[in-house]
């Protein structure tokens, strides 16, 4: 097994293999991986993300692997996270995503990674921030994240991107009622995938209407494509970079920034606090003891929660510190 100096550096000069094991360790949470992501950290925030998100079926995946082969024709090297369910049976996942994108399998400035959700909400995976990280201190220019697809619980991707796409198909029956329902406001880009398809155009006339009344600043351009025939990307990828021209002229790239590094904070808070605190629970039994009095309806959540930190917080702290020593 390859040492933490000897990942971090080979990150840090872009091999793809160091690169690759880094991943691993970091979705597996195995040891050194926190290691790993602190000693690379410094050398992070030079890529740009983009997320791009909505409901299964809309062609993300072709979408995602045009734009990479657009990227690449202007010189950009490439990273792309592909998200994909679980199975609620095995645990593992189909990284269908990865197997479409085959094509770019003997290009070394495109690097293609699947992440299963493993039950994390919001359609990412818990270990996504680090895998983005580990891919810009990698040297990628353009890291392009497509979410899992399972409609409204895609904002957790505003977290993480700097422009977020919305991929939405005429016919579903719910496309619009999704925007309605709170996409809207996550999106900064808005994609009518299979162009082709009859009522793409109303699609699109309502998408632009609803942006047209957005009360913020940047209205989201709306772009029609055909992702399989290429049609349309190349202004799809002018509105994405017309986007990032706009978060850096207005200053508002630095609030984006802030709003990613405090969600960073927050995932290691929870991650700590819930784990650390569950194991020292289950280690005494004191778990299996509050789960059958919940079951049994003589408690309920707040108050074993409220019962399980009030025993264990000042133990989990005094850990905590002693990590950070």
């Amino acid at each position: 097994m390859r040492s933490v100096d000897e990942i971090v550096n080979g990150v840090l000069e872009g091999d793809t293999r160091a690169l690759a094991r880094a991943i691993t360790m970091v979705e597996n949470e195995r040891e050194g991986y926190e290691q790993v992501l602190e000693r690379i950290y410094p050398h992070t925030g030079k890529a740009y993300v983009v997320g791009l998100t909505g409901a299964p079926g809309v062609g993300k995946s072709t979408l995602v692997d045009r734009l990479a082969k657009f990227a690449r024709g202007h010189g950009h090297s490439v990273g792309i996270l592909a998200v994909d369910p679980t199975s609620p049976f095995s645990g593992g996942a189909i990284l269908g995503d990865r197997v479409r994108m085959q094509s770019h399998s003997g290009d070394p400035g495109v690097f293609i990674r699947s992440l299963a959700t493993r039950g994390q909400l919001g359609g990412l995976s818990r270990a996504s921030g680090g895998v983005i990280q580990l891919m810009d201190a990698a040297g990628r220019d353009l890291i392009l994240v497509e979410t899992v697809g399972s409609g409204q619980s895609e904002v957790e991707i505003m977290r993480y991107a700097h422009t977020v796409v919305v991929v939405v198909i005429a016919g579903l029956g719910d496309e619009i009622q999704m925007i309605k329902a709170g996409i809207l406001e996550i999106g900064d880009v808005f994609c009518v995938n299979k162009a082709d398809r009859e009522g793409s155009d109303r699609t699109a006339a309502d998408l632009r209407m609803l942006a047209d009344s957005c009360s913020k600043g940047w209205i989201p351009p709306v772009v029609k494509t055909q992702a399989r025939s290429g049609e349309g990307v190349d202004q799809l990828y002018q509105a994405i970079f017309g986007h990032r021209q706009y978060l850096e002229s207005t200053g508002d790239m630095r609030h984006r920034q802030l709003r990613s590094a405090e969600a960073g904070i927050r995932d290691i808070i929870i991650e700590q606090v819930v784990d650390r605190t569950l194991d020292l629970a289950r280690a005494e039994q004191v778990l299996d003891e509050l789960l059958e009095r919940l079951t049994a309806r003589q408690t309920n959540p707040y108050q074993a929660a409220k019962h399980l930190l009030n025993a264990y917080g000042s133990q989990i702290l005094r850990m905590c510190e002693g990590d950070a020593e």
